[in-house]
């Protein structure tokens, strides 16, 4: 605890040799209010270079992986019934895989469920350029090289092999793609189509609604060539939502591009203006002489972005998944109200009724189900991507997409302030806290605390040392500058409330409040009552009074009411007696 007339710091002279300490990972996440609740840390992931981030944080199937294997993951997918499942490639491009493993989803060449990571040797070097996975699951991807491999549930020949035998370890496709470059792959509940070089489309796997396109409904074992009305054309885009699949056509070649479905149709996630089921690709002729550049598919609705940032929706509503306002399913598609916002990305998964997309500006839309409720029209997140919305919000809570550090690589002001929160590169003033350096910029800390405002401006030092409060503590305090939210267990947060308030932070101290309101439990209701009344947190105080009078025979049990301060104790019975407690 700080002295109660000791200075606020301690300045030490300046170092002349810089600090080889590596920095720590950050530890806190982009939106407060969207976060996983209780102690499970958040990692920032960073590459070997140094340079781009991958947050794998946001899906708890990582919160056992170690820190120091989670700085070098380059690409990530999480998928599986309950998000339980995981595979990601590293920056020496190992692949690992860790999970409940279904089906040896996880291609270990076994049915063991791990807490650890394992090696998938088959896929080590690799270089994954897309990657899918269905219901069951099963999972396939396309190498650099324009291979393809499959593993996993294979019940309806949907690793493509001719067999029904689940697949234990990956396993080349090869039947008709021998000669063929796939540079996408895309897999519904039990289908899985794939894209080459030259814009062909190829299709196995489940077929009872013509998902595969061959123009009948057996179970495709083989790739086989989607043609009909696709031959001849170039497909640059697919997607596939549980029972269907869709394609768009290269707008520059073979007569101006066009969207089109085929499978199941009776939710209207087709687009074709009927009901019927397509047992062979069918153009929407809703979207002639509309450009498609993207196409996303959910459980049964589809999205279509447009070269010029606008989205249109179809299929089924029932969670408000099309943004339409209403829970009406849609058979032809329909424009989405966006107030004129250019969107650059949307973003949908064939095991989710969830929606989202990215504006051009770098702001993150949802709408469908949210946690099991039903968002019918698009709402504004404090998500950095899209990916983070299926993190957040989907259920189950997997990735839409692989995750990748290939990928865009622009970061908002807020997120490149967070990247450089204890980065010793760049920094201008480090802190020392019991013998630990946080390193920060003068700048950012004047702009956003007056404290530093006014003790940086009158003093030069580059090292500062903290003997008041806690490493633990003080770099919390540091971060949130960065920031704006904490992530700390209630425990903690007292400590940060203590500073909080030494220092005048008025709104920091009320997000420790809210921290140690989501915490409290009939063991520690006390020593956060205690730590209440010691910060004047009275709106804290009361909270912490009336759960442990709500929860008065166990906490009178514990042993912080044991402990109690006399004052404090005698004050509490005198107060739960006003309130009713001891009333027979």
């Amino acid at each position: 605890m700080r002295p109660q007339t000791g200075r606020a710091l301690q300045r030490r002279s300046r170092s002349r040799q810089e600090d080889s300490e590596e920095a720590e990972e950050a530890t806190q996440g982009d939106s407060a209010p969207y976060q996983a609740r209780g102690k499970m840390t958040r990692v920032a992931i960073i590459t070997a270079h140094g340079g781009s981030m991958l947050d794998v944080g946001k899906w708890p199937v990582f919160a056992l992986v170690p820190p120091n294997e989670l700085r070098l993951i380059r690409q990530a997918c999480v998928f599986g019934s309950s998000g339980n499942e995981a595979i990601y490639v590293t920056v020496n491009d190992e692949v690992f895989a860790l999970g409940t493993n279904c089906s040896g989803c996880l291609g270990l060449g076994d049915v063991q469920s791990t807490i650890e990571p394992r090696r998938v040797d088959v896929l080590c070097g690799k270089k994954i350029v897309s990657l899918s996975y269905g219901t069951a699951p099963h999972v396939v991807i396309a190498t650099a090289d324009g291979e393809v491999y499959a593993w996993g549930h294979n019940g309806y020949s949907q690793l493509g092999n001719g067999t029904t035998n689940h697949g234990m370890i990956p396993a080349h496709v090869s039947t008709n793609l021998l000669n063929k470059k796939v540079v996408e792959v895309a897999c519904g509940s039990h289908h899985t189509i794939a894209r080459t070089l030259d814009g062909e489309v190829y299709a196995w796997g489940y077929n009872n609604s013509g998902q595969v396109g061959s123009g009948s409904t057996a179970n495709q074992p083989t790739p086989r060539r989607v043609s009909s009305c696709l031959q001849s054309k170039v497909v640059v885009n697919i997607a596939c939502g549980q029972l269907c699949s869709m394609a768009v056509l290269d707008s520059g070649r073979y007569g101006g591009g066009g969207t089109y479905g085929w499978g199941y149709n009776c939710n209207g996630q087709l687009g074709l203006g009927n009901n019927g089921n397509q047992h062979t690709p069918c153009r929407i002729a809703a979207l002639q002489g509309i450009n498609i550049v993207q196409i996303a598919c959910g459980y049964a609705h589809t999205l279509a972005l447009t070269e010029d940032g606008l989205v249109y929706a179809w299929g089924a509503n029932s969670y408000g998944q099309l943004g339409t306002g209403n829970r009406s399913n849609q058979a032809v598609p329909v424009l989405v109200n966006l107030e004129k916002e250019r969107l650059v990305e949307v973003a949908a998964c064939h095991s989710t009724h969830t929606s989202a997309a990215k504006t051009q500006a770098g702001q993150v839309l949802m709408w469908g189900q949210c946690r099991g409720q039903a968002v019918a029209s698009p709402h504004l997140t404090h998500c950095s991507s899209t990916d983070d919305v299926f993190a957040c919000f989907a259920t189950p809570a997997v990735t839409w997409r692989l995750l990748s550090v290939d990928g865009d690589d622009y970061l908002t002001v807020a997120q490149s302030l967070k990247k450089e929160f204890d980065c010793p590169e760049i920094s201008d003033l480090k802190f020392l806290v019991d013998g630990k350096p946080i390193h920060v910029h003068k700048a950012l800390l004047k702009i956003r605390c007056e404290h530093f405002r006014t003790l940086l401006n009158e003093s030069d030092e580059d090292s500062i040392e903290i003997q008041q409060f806690s490493y633990l503590v003080y770099r919390a305090f540091l971060e949130y500058l960065y920031t704006d939210t904490i992530n700390l267990p209630p425990e903690d947060a007292v400590g940060l409330l203590d500073l909080a308030t030494f220092y005048r932070e008025n709104r920091l101290k009320r997000l420790c409040q809210d921290t140690i309101k989501r915490g409290i439990s009939e063991e520690n209701a006390i020593t956060l009552l205690s730590a209440a009344v010691k910060y004047e947190a009275q709106d804290l105080e009361d909270f912490c009074f009336k759960f442990s009078v709500n929860h008065l025979t166990a906490v009178t049990q514990s042993q912080a009411f044991a402990a109690m301060d006399h004052s404090l104790l005698k004050n509490f019975i005198s107060k739960a007696s006003r309130y009713g407690a001891f009333k027979n």
